[in-house]
This record gives C-alpha cells, structure tokens and sequence, in this order.
C-alpha cells in the first residue's frame, strides 16, 4: 500500500490505531490499491489490542463494501463534483462515515466527528470542512436521499449496474431473492473434525462456553453458531475440532466420496478447507496430493493441514499445467474447485462487488475450461471428477462442463439427486441464501472404465 493510504492509521492524540482508521487503512488497500479484503483486513487491524476494537473495524469495513454503491449514490448528490476525482483518502474516508450515518447505530455526532478526525490524523485537515457539511446534510436529509438513490438498481440493490443485469440475467425469477441474500451478515459455520469429536459432543462443548449453536442444513458434521463469533472463542479450535465452512462447502467432500486406498488430487485446493475434509471424512486415503498455484494461498493450505493433524501432498504449480508436477500414476478422485468469479459468496467478500467485471467472467470461463482439459487425463477409469465453483453464473458451471461432455465421449455425467440446490443442465445449483448457505455449483463426471 502506498504512504499516502498507510497515513490513515492514527489518531489525533497520537495513541496509535483506532477501530475507524483500521477500516479506513483497510478500505484504502480494497479501493485505492485494487487488494483483497482479506488480505487488506488483517493487516490493518493487526495493531488492535482490544476485540471489540477488531470487531468494530471488521464490521465497518465490511458495512462500506456491502452497500458501497448506494453510499456513492447518496454521496453523489451532495458533493458539489463527482465522487471518484476526489483525492483517495477523502473519498474513501466520506464513505466510511456516511455509513455510519445510513446503516449503523453510531451516533451521528460521533460518525461525523471521527470522520474529521481521521482526516486530521492523515494529513487531510484541509477536507474537514468538507467532511462536515456533506456528513450533516446526509444525517439532515437521509431520508430523501436514499429515496433518490434507490430509484436506480445500483442504490436499491446497492450492486453494480452490470452484476444487477447479469443475476437478472441468469436467474431471471430468483435475482432479487440473490442480490438482497447477497447483502446479509453470512452465518458462522463449523464444520466438526469427525477424526477428534462427534457433532453432538462439540455441540455441548459450545453450549458450556456460553455459545448457541444448531445443526447446519444438509451437512452431518455441520454446525451454525448463532451470534456469530471469532475463532478465538470457538473451544479447541487451536487444537483442531473444528474449522469454519459453510455447509454448501462441505457438500463437497461426500459427494466425491473417497475410497479406502484411493489416490486423490485436489486442485487450486488453498485454503484448504476441502482438502482437510477429505481427509477427515477418509482418513484411509492411499494419497491426497493437493496442489495451488499461489504461493502465498499455498502457505494457508499447510497451515490449516498443520492445525488440524492432518497430511496431504502439497504442491505449488498450475493444475492446469501437469507436466510441470505429475508423476505418471492416475487418481481415482479428484476435486476440481475451480477458480471462479465468487458471485456465490458476495456476502462473505462483499469486495467481489468492486473487483469484478463482465470481461472477468469470461476470461474465468476460459480458465475453467482449461483446467478441465489438462485434468481429465489424470483421471483412472472408472474414477470420478467433481467440478465445484462457488459462482451463480450458467457461464462458469453448466456451460463450460456441458462443452467438456461433448467433446469427450468417455465423460458421464453422474445424476445428482440431491435435497439441495436445483437441477440444471449438468449439475446442481445452490443459490446464495438457499437453506441458509452459500451459493455453490456441483456436478460430478464420470470416466468410463
């Protein structure tokens, strides 16, 4: 990131870093510096003692990404000259305090001062005047300003213009039920390590640490803690009982449904969340070698192996790409989560909404469709592919498979007849929202022996 986004860090008595300027650090990484929230997140609030402090920061950050276009529409109307010329840190400090304004508890008073503050603190004292007048007129007229606002797609649906028509597109009588699941709070989601505990014995550990928690739909290992709450309060989860996944995600594993003495390739496995369930739901796997390309991703997928007692071989290498890492000998599963545009997880990474574009999804598509072709040779007849997306688009999930099958005589499609999700073409598709879950694409390929 450069200085000028790094200067939003302080506060003006000098005690370090506040909750508001780690939302503002981490929103300047997301919308001046083009990162990922979750990379962003992290580090800006890494300097927080206090959780609530955290937890504040967390929650702001992820409130301006959630309804940013609407925020843009209302700031919109009350700047003297368009939004996006102003100087970075102003423009991203104005969204941060307008909701506070529009979609928080905070007390006005207290949205509109700190905002100043954190403008003061930067570096930025010249734009407190300005701060000022916008953020009370917003708190003065909200009302009508959201009204005017919400007269175009982008303000109702606070969605981009082109992801509103494309949902529109593809779900033409589900898109509204999508965009507003899109802008809920996501629930907290435990998957419990079968190898260690039962769901049942966990589920009481939680109810002794004071934590409400009820089956997850569809998941046998699954659990839903309602409030949602950090790791850090989940008991042994340092040790491993458990891992966070939503139960559309620990789909996966069944439905592949390893044997004892299989070998199986998980590929673009990081973080690591299906790879691990793999192993705990066959803990009599011959081999799991799972493979990510990223570097950095690759480091997270050790570490959620090493939490969990667990061993896969890894690999740091294009999936698409197996002369460069395979050895010769077939797999009799594989796991093909492939890369996606994550339009199924908006409201775990409301940021998807602004890093993302029609030309991004067909260059995805493009990229599933490789990943198809350089793995389907490493496939043992008679195995199983399972090809997972967490995207909503027909050109990402049922398209590219349905041009693999039919170039491809000896790939079967496997009928999935599922309580979950709805039946395409190829495929099952679970729709953001739908019993709770995220929105994911399953279909599972066989090769005939």
């Amino acid at each position: 990131m450069s200085a000028a986004g790094r200067t939003g860090a302080g506060d003006p008595g000098g005690r370090g870093p506040t909750a508001r300027s780690a939302a503002l650090t981490a929103l300047q990484g997301v919308l001046a510096e083009d990162e990922s929230l979750s990379l962003a997140l992290p580090r800006a609030v890494a300097g927080l003692a206090d959780p609530r402090d955290r937890a504040l920061a967390e929650e702001l950050a992820y409130g301006v990404l959630r309804w940013l276009p609407r925020l843009e529409a209302v700031l919109g109307q009350v700047l003297e000259r368009p939004l996006k010329p102003l100087e970075p840190l102003v423009r991203t400090a104005l969204l941060l305090g307008a909701h506070q304004l529009l979609h928080t508890r905070i007390p006005p008073y207290a949205a509109v001062a700190e905002t100043v503050a954190l403008l003061d603190a930067s570096g930025r004292g010249w734009a407190r005047g300005l701060a000022n007048a916008v953020l009370r007129r917003i708190d003065r007229e909200r009302a009508a300003l959201l009204a005017r606002a919400e007269a175009t797609d982008e303000g109702r649906w606070a969605h981009p213009a082109w992801l509103v028509d494309a949902v529109r597109r593809a779900w033409p009588e589900d898109w509204e039920r999508v965009l507003t699941a899109n802008n809920t709070h996501p629930p907290l989601t435990l998957r419990v390590n079968a190898l260690r505990t039962t769901r049942e014995t966990y589920r009481d550990r939680l109810a002794a640490a004071g934590l409400a928690a009820q089956p997850a739909p569809h998941a046998p290992r699954g659990l839903v803690v309602d409030p949602p709450v950090g790791v850090e309060r989940l008991p042994g989860f340092a040790e491993g009982l458990c891992s966070v996944q939503d139960a559309a995600a620990q789909l996966a594993a069944p439905l592949l449904a390893p044997a004892p003495g299989d070998r199986v390739l998980d590929a673009c496995a990081a973080p690591g969340g299906k790879t691990a369930h793999l192993l705990e739901l066959e803990p009599r796997i011959a081999e799991l070698v799972a493979v990510e390309r990223d570097p950095q991703r690759a480091r997270r997928l050790d570490a959620t192996l090493a939490r969990l007692g667990l061993h896969a071989t890894t690999l740091v290498a294009d999936a698409a790409e197996p002369g460069t890492w395979w050895d010769g000998r077939p797999f009799q599963r594989i796991l093909l989560d492939a890369p996606c545009s994550a339009t199924g997880v908006i409201r775990r990474h409301p940021d998807i909404k602004t890093r993302r574009s029609t030309a991004q999804i067909a260059a995805l598509a493009s990229g599933q469709h490789r990943l198809l072709q350089g793995l389907w040779p490493l496939l043992a007849p008679g195995g199983v592919l399972l090809y997972a997306t967490c995207s909503v688009f027909p050109e990402e999930n049922e398209e590219p498979l349905t041009r693999f099958l039919a170039v491809h005589a000896e790939a079967q499609l496997v009928p999935l007849d599922a309580p979950w999700g709805r039946a395409r073409t190829a495929g099952r598709q679970i729709l953001p929202g739908d019993d709770g879950m995220d929105g994911f694409f399953y279909a599972l390929v066989r090769r005939r022996g």
